[in-house]
């Protein structure tokens, strides 16, 4: 009788699983994008409320072609707002005080050039610093969202590029002002 050479390949059946079994990796499944969902939801509405945020101040900074606009002499600061006198460059009517945020106002007794807010007494700084400044929200939700990627959706490379860009304009609002 001739003897048969023991095959190298094992053939491997397809093992079954039970029902049961199944349907909790399913549901696991679901459970992880569900999870990357959520996160991805907050991460976003985070991003979404730091750009509303900061459009309300940066506008008035950045399309300020057709606004009116002059400088602004500080004169006192009180908690959050400074206050000073507003002389217009042209087409625009003298006030005797406007009010800018004091985080983006220099010195007592130094000028700064704004734009007012149509219709009231506020003032934005106009400029690079002033343009840094509005887009602080945005920065602080980037630095906000970047822990929720790489928490929540574990996404560590997309969180350390969103927690940069925070980081980024944050500084280069505190060097612009």
């Amino acid at each position: 009788m001739p003897k048969s050479r023991p095959s190298s390949k094992k053939r491997s059946r397809p093992v079954k699983r039970s029902r049961t079994r199944r349907m909790g990796e399913s549901a696991y499944g679901l459970l992880l994008v569900a999870r990357m969902g959520l996160m991805g939801a907050l991460a976003l509405l985070l991003l979404v409320a730091g750009v509303w945020t900061s459009w309300n101040t940066a506008q008035y900074a950045m399309l300020v072609e057709a606004r009116e606009r002059g400088t602004m002499t500080v004169t006192a600061c009180h908690e959050d707002r400074c206050t000073g006198p507003y002389l217009p460059l042209e087409g625009s009517r003298r006030r005797t005080q406007v009010s800018i945020a004091a985080a983006a106002a220099p010195d007592k007794g130094e000028q700064v050039e704004v734009t007012v807010k149509p219709g009231t007494d506020r003032a934005v700084r106009i400029g690079a610093g002033g343009v840094l400044h509005a887009w602080v929200p945005f920065a602080g939700s980037l630095l906000l969202a970047a822990l929720v990627v790489a928490g929540g959706m574990k996404l560590r490379r997309t969180a350390w590029v969103m927690g940069a860009l925070g980081a980024v304009l944050l500084g280069a609002t505190f060097a612009a002002l």
